[in-house]
Formats: C-alpha cells, structure tokens, sequence
C-alpha cells in the first residue's frame, strides 16, 4: 500500500470548540440531537441486558474460585452500562472490536450466554470453538471482532475494517472498546490520527474506569481529561457519565448518527468503574475501600431500576422475577458448558497459518 491517502469522502473541517465549555466537545453539532426519554419497554431492555451481565459474570467468579473455569479473567461488574448504552446504538451491519475485558460486550452484542460459557470451558462449541477463552471471544456472523490481550491491540484492527467498509462501499460504523490504559499507548495516537486524516467511520469508546491494571489515571496521565485530549484530533469528543446507560445510550446515538452523516470519527469517555479487582489474580490493594464503596453507590442497575421505579415503569416483584429467569438461563449455559465436547486432540492444528516445519495447515 502506497503512503498516499486513499479514496474517501471530503474530510470537514472542525470548528473551533465553544469557550467555557463544561464536557471536552467539539464540533458540538455534529449528529443528531440527543434522544428523548426511553420508552419503559425500552428501558426494561436495557435493565434486563445489564442484570444478565451482571448474573454471568456473578457466576464466572463462583466457577473461577471453584477451578471449574482457568486462566485469565477480567469481570465487568460495574461497568455493564457501557457496554449496553453503546450497543443500544449500533445496528447488526456495524463491527465491535473489544478489549480483554469484553464478556459484557459480548453479550451485549447478541453473543448467547451459552456460546460465551463454552468458550471459557475450552469447549469446541465455545464462540471461538475453545481456543480463545476469556479474553478472545469472537463472533464473525455478529460483526463481533473479538478481544484481544494486548492493551490498545484492537485499535489499529477497528481502524482497517472501518477502512475496508468504506473501500466496500458499506454502510456500517466500527465500534472500537478500550480503556484508559490503552489510551497512553502510541496505538490509540496513531489510530486516532489516521481516522480522523481519512475520515473513517469509527466510533471510539474509552472505558475511563481510572485504573490502567494497578496504575491510577493521575499516575500516568499529566492531563486526565481524555476527550479533551482526543479532541485535538479535530473529532468530536465527549466525556459522559459511564453508571449512567441511559446517558451512555444517548451519547452513543449522537455519536454513530454524527459518523453516518460522514462526520467522521467520534470519541466517547465514558467515565465508569469496575467494582472488582483488575483481574481474578489481583489482590486489589492500590484502591482505597471507601472510594470503592462511593462508586458502587452509583451502581447502574440500582439507578435504571429506582428511576423505573420512581416513574411507575416498574414493580416490586419484577426484579426478582427477571433476576430468577437469567439465574436459570445461566444455570442452562453452565451445564451446556460442561457437558460440551472438547475439541479432538486431531484438530488442534486446524486453524493454524504454519507448522514448525514451514509448511501450511488446512482447515
């Protein structure tokens, strides 16, 4: 590939960014307007996505502390609003590129509790047949481009296929999922340079959970305020409350129908927080229990569920009775999980580009 730009629709100049204002943003107008108020159907949605996220995961810790499950595991608990509101916005042609931390994302996309269960036995009827495990869950028929274990390693992936739905004359828009940690690596730089050079249709969303591992955001960011930063890309940017899925929702949607309308590049902080430890190894000795405690007070079930409670969209016993139906759901994807086949010992170098001697595997 030549180093010229390629083919792409004229590129608009961004505006200069109002003074004074009180969320990193630019190009204020880009998109739509936000939405309106849910409708309670849709509200109960979104309720019913993030207790499902929560359950799952909920269950990965029993089975990871019983061995039932190995490897590397990082859980969404707290975060479930970010995943949910921004696929609230996304329509099945667009793409989702993921982190390691991606079982929300996942499931928020469509992928089912049993395909991702597998997939965290090491059973060939997994999403990724067995061989990714927690941190690579992939499903191509979903347009759900997998996780990756390398921080900020799905950035340049979500910038290519933005690139080649452009190239193919599709409609579709990349969504790319990261954290803060990833966005001090020279890859977030440099994706977000040639997205917004050529225009692409991506969509990219900073889980700003504070923590990079163990790493606080002051630590390792001299200014934390990261839409601002990712502004000077000359791409609208804004920072919005990550507990809040109906915010996330709102934003997400401003965001994609801004990219459809050959806007180009968006960047969303989403200001959230995981309520677990980094990962099921991690003691979690760097934070504070307090501020843990002051976080899971904005927990985003507890606030979706009161605020349908306080507008009548909710009764008492629907929790309880939603809660049970994903227990036994799960319950149904943990046994499906365990009763699955292993993949043949004969297939294990299906899938693989080259054997040590040089020559090429088939499929």
């Amino acid at each position: 590939m030549s180093a010229s730009r390629p083919t792409t629709r004229p590129r608009k100049e961004p505006s200069a960014a109002k003074p004074g204002r009180k969320a990193a943003t630019t190009r204020a107008g880009a998109g739509p307007p936000p939405a309106g108020r849910p409708e309670a159907g849709h509200r109960t949605d979104l309720l019913e996505a993030m207790l499902r996220i929560r359950r799952f995961e909920e269950r990965c810790v029993e089975l990871y502390s019983a061995a039932r499950i190995r490897g590397f595991v990082h859980l969404y608990i707290g975060e479930e609003a970010v995943a949910v509101g921004v696929s609230s916005a996304l329509e099945p042609e667009d793409a989702v590129v993921s982190t390691y931390r991606e079982h929300g994302h996942a499931l928020a996309r469509g992928l089912t509790p049993e395909a991702v269960m597998a997939e965290m036995h090491g059973k060939a009827t997994g999403c990724s047949g067995g061989r990714g495990g927690s941190m690579h869950l992939f499903d191509a028929s979903r347009r759900f481009y997998g996780g990756s274990a390398i921080v900020a390693g799905g950035l340049p992936l979500a910038a290519g296929l933005a690139l080649a739905d452009r190239m193919r004359g599709l409609p579709g828009v990349t969504c790319c999922f990261f954290g803060d940690g990833a966005f001090a690596e020279g890859e977030f730089h440099e994706t977000a340079n040639l997205a917004a050079l050529w225009n692409l249709p991506l969509l990219l969303v900073c889980e700003n959970n504070l923590y990079a591992m163990g790493t606080a955001l002051a630590r390792e960011h001299a200014q934390t305020d990261l839409a601002m930063r990712a502004a000077s890309y000359g791409m609208p940017a804004w920072a919005v409350d990550g507990m809040d899925v109906e915010a996330v929702e709102q934003a997400a949607r401003r965001a994609v129908g801004g990219i459809r309308a050959g806007a180009g590049p968006h960047f969303l902080e989403l200001r959230t927080y995981r309520f677990r430890a980094h990962s099921m190894y991690d003691p979690d000795r760097y934070r504070d229990k307090a501020e843990i405690e002051q976080w899971k007070s904005r927990d985003p079930i507890a606030r979706l569920t009161e605020r349908m409670r306080d507008d009548g969209e909710l009764d008492d016993e629907e929790p309880a009775r939603t809660g049970q139906r994903l227990a036994d759901e799960i319950d149904h994807a943990v046994t499906a999980a365990e009763r699955a086949p292993e993949e043949p010992v004969e297939d294990l170098l299906r899938h693989v580009t080259s054997a040590p001697s040089g020559e090429v595997s088939g499929p």
